[in-house]
């Protein structure tokens, strides 16, 4: 390839990613157009531009236009393919379905034959393993996850890994193979692992360290990662397929110094043989995208290094990041890509236009000096994309990175290259497991010592752009010492002067989290904090309050508005992970918290915001387990809000007379049914804005159509979390205005100014 095409063309595929994710009106028109153009100048390189760019946004045009149409959603579908991953988690089995078939089981429907990928869960299914091919009867639904601030969003996980619909394996027909599995050095391999005598976490970073099995790694696994900042080391990187080549090259080099000692150094083969090793190291690895990424990255590392004709450290930076772009598009959306070529990026800053180290002492502390400067803008990146900082990952990987690089990854190949001996494997497998034991239990140590910091959400970027200046200030060649000293000392000072915003007296901020179908309430004042309901437990025992905030958080009361699993799911794993003073609810929801019940007329007051407690009364006998659920009022100066649980019509009635009219903003009772929110209680309240806590595409039909139609009458501006994601409110300054939406631009809301819909 000519010299300076790297850049174009890394440009040129970039764009049309850009371009295929947000098509504007008119793409295929001016693409077309801008084509003629360059034809008819004869302009080689605009042409080649042009259709570069078409290619890329049509691959990614065609990933979203195969997401299953709604229209299909819940639908009993015919689905053949070939199972490109099988997770057991007890009796749940989530597997990855690679679509060669699909077909709606009754007719007419819309076709379905546009998927390509699909994820599934399946219960207690017949044994399944990886690369078989099955014929299931399915329901699926479009792509879609909990929105909610800072968190994992599912949704965009499941667009940069082309999954085009999730949902669940049927009983009825029963699931049918149509084929066995191909031979898969991969899986013999971790079958042969599996025979081992190894301990448990051994094992587990064995086959994550040499085989890429990342899912056999535990959360155990991942949170002592990290927290210690080195999940870099236990996934196959760049750094792992890179070992492979320098190892494979330099002996090639050497065999080649011996056949051939007058002319060695010119000698092409041990090139080829090291980018050969790689590959069949990545292949070995199941090529998945970290590993493809490693391996193109270290083709076009090891051409730079070679010297043959080759282009520059940053010529070749773009060509890696082009040709990675071109295999896999999608790829874009993956942070573990952009982690990766900024690591890189940095190292050719750090090392261009330096001498190159000499002897042993320069070398070790040349590698020092680069995990040094390297750290802080790491630490960026990772705060950036993941909102999390380890304090201790610079000091951890000056002693993990060359344990890892030097030691543990030779001596785990090493074993699988001895495998005709057992005994030399057995001995290199013991050695790992005994490395691997001392470099977890530093970790833990380190963990414990510098635990991982998750900043507020208003300090992240200032403390990633400090990271990152700091980063370039002691990375740039020829800068001054003294002007990185006192730039540094002044940049130390600016996470130190920032101050959170502070809610000030009388004002209340709401979250109503996005927990599926189910029901969270997040409220804050300065110095209290207030959860109403827990949200649900699902069956496969996922608990979406796990995934709001990181561990250790402090709540000084816990309502729990009534024991339905859908309100109360989460209480075990507020238990387990944070701190809660005081619960409030009904004992059956709060087992062994020391929880006091609900009782009508109970007041208190923080931060100048009053909270009352309106339901149930004192003599709830007779009452429903919804129609006991608590209700809690919250004035905040002249705003009011009401939050009713699953509270029935008639019930509803009772309690007017306690409610001071109108509401700010109102909770739709049991999630929008049209057992509650009667007429008496729609017309005497008038909320100005109205939340539905919904799953989206919930089977239940929430919220129900004539609740939607009363509250449109009664002018509320109405929201859901299901479309909208978590919502945000500001209570008690002088206005009432637009809550901010976790999913913002989808929909601005029903009867806020705006076209009204109905919920179906």
């Amino acid at each position: 390839m000519p010299r300076g095409w790297a850049l174009p063309l890394a440009l040129a595929v970039l764009s049309g990613i850009g371009l295929g994710a947000s098509p504007p009106p008119g793409l295929a028109e001016g693409l077309g157009l801008v084509l003629l153009a360059s034809l008819a100048l004869r302009c080689r390189a605009a042409v080649a531009s042009v259709l570069l760019v078409s290619w890329m946004a049509g691959a990614v045009l065609t990933v979203q236009g195969g997401q299953l149409p709604p229209g299909l959603g819940g639908v009993d579908l015919m689905l053949e393919g070939r199972l490109e991953s099988v997770v057991p988690q007890g009796r749940l089995t989530r597997l990855g379905v690679a679509v060669e078939r699909c077909r709606p089981t009754a007719s007419p429907r819309l076709p379905c034959d546009e998927l390509t990928r699909v994820r599934l869960n399946a219960y207690a299914p017949p044994p399944m393993l990886k690369g078989e091919r099955w014929a299931l009867a399915v329901r699926l639904r479009p792509p879609g996850g909990l929105a909610n601030p800072g968190t994992f969003d599912y949704r965009a996980w499941l667009w940069r890994e082309g999954i085009q619909a999730t949902g669940y394996v049927r009983d009825v027909p029963a699931p049918q193979r149509l084929a066995t599995a191909p031979p898969d050095p991969r899986g013999l391999a971790l079958a042969l692992l599996d025979r081992q005598q190894l301990p448990p976490l051994p094992s587990r970073w064995l086959a994550a360290l040499t085989l890429g099995a990342g899912e056999r790694l535990s959360d155990e696994d991942w949170a002592l990662l990290n927290a210690t900042g080195t999940t870099h080391l236990m996934v196959i990187s760049g750094l792992h397929v890179s070992l492979v080549a320098a190892f494979v090259l330099l002996l090639g080099r050497g065999v080649a110094r011996l056949v051939t000692p007058g002319r060695w150094r010119l000698t092409v083969w041990p090139w080829w043989l090291a980018a050969c090793g790689a590959s069949g190291y990545a292949l070995l690895a199941g090529l998945e995208p970290p590993a493809l990424r490693a391996l193109t990255m270290t083709l076009v590392g090891l051409w730079v290094a070679s010297g043959r004709h080759a282009p520059g450290p940053w010529q070749g930076w773009w060509l890696a990041l082009a040709l990675v772009l071109l295999i896999d598009p999608l790829s874009a959306w993956r942070p573990g890509l952009w982690l990766s070529f900024g690591a890189v990026a940095m190292l050719i800053l750090i090392w261009q236009g330096r001498p190159r180290p000499r002897g042993v002492r320069g070398w070790l502390w040349g590698l020092v000096r680069t995990q040094l400067l390297l750290a802080p803008a790491m630490a960026a990146a990772v705060l950036l994309a993941f909102d999390r900082l380890a304090p201790g990952a610079p000091l951890v990987n000056l002693v993990a990175v060359p344990l890892v690089g030097s030691l543990l990854v030779p001596l785990g190949l090493l074993g699988w290259l001895l495998t005709p001996l057992p005994g030399l494997t057995q001995a290199c497998w013991w050695l790992f497991a005994r490395l691997a034991e001392g470099l977890a239990w530093l970790l833990d140590a380190a963990a414990a010592w510098l635990p991982l910091w998750h900043p507020e959400p208003a300090q992240t970027l200032p403390v990633a752009l400090v990271l990152l200046v700091l980063a370039m200030l002691w990375g740039l060649p020829g800068l001054d010492r003294r002007l990185r000293v006192t730039a540094s000392l002044l940049l130390v000072l600016v996470p130190l002067l920032w101050q959170p915003e502070r809610l000030p007296p009388g004002e209340l901020v709401i979250r109503v989290h996005d927990v599926g179908q189910g029901q969270l309430v997040e409220l804050a004042t300065a110095d209290y904090r207030l959860l109403y309901d827990t949200g649900p437990r699902f069956a496969s025992g996922f608990t979406p309050l796990e995934t709001l905030w990181p561990p250790g958080q402090a709540f000084d009361t816990v309502i729990v508005s009534h024991a339905d699993g859908d309100h109360a799911g989460g209480v075990a794993g507020l238990e387990a992970q944070h701190r809660v003073a005081h619960y409030l609810g009904p004992q059956a929801a709060l087992p062994g918290t020391g929880g006091e019940p609900c009782r009508a007329g109970r007041e208190w007051r923080r931060d100048g915001v009053a909270f009352r407690l309106l339901w149930p009364p004192h003599d709830a006998r007779g009452l429903s387990d919804n129609d006991r659920s608590c209700v809690l009022e919250v004035t905040a100066g002249d705003h009011r809000l009401l939050l009713t649980g699953d509270l029935g019509k008639a019930q509803e009635r009772r309690l007017l007379g306690e409610v001071a009219a109108p509401v700010s903003l109102l909770l739709a009772g049991h999630h929008g049914s049209a057992t509650s929110s009667g007429p008496a209680l729609v017309a005497a309240l008038a909320p100005r804005h109205l939340v539905y806590s919904v799953g989206r595409h919930n089977p239940f039909g929430h919220p129900a159509p004539e609740v939607v139609r009363r509250f449109r009458r009664a002018g509320a501006c109405q929201w859901s979390t299901g479309l909208d994601g978590a919502l945000t409110f500001r209570l008690g300054g002088n206005e009432l205005s637009i809550p901010e939406t976790a999913r913002p631009g989808v929909r601005p809301g029903v009867d806020c100014g705006h076209l009204a819909l109905e919920s179906p």
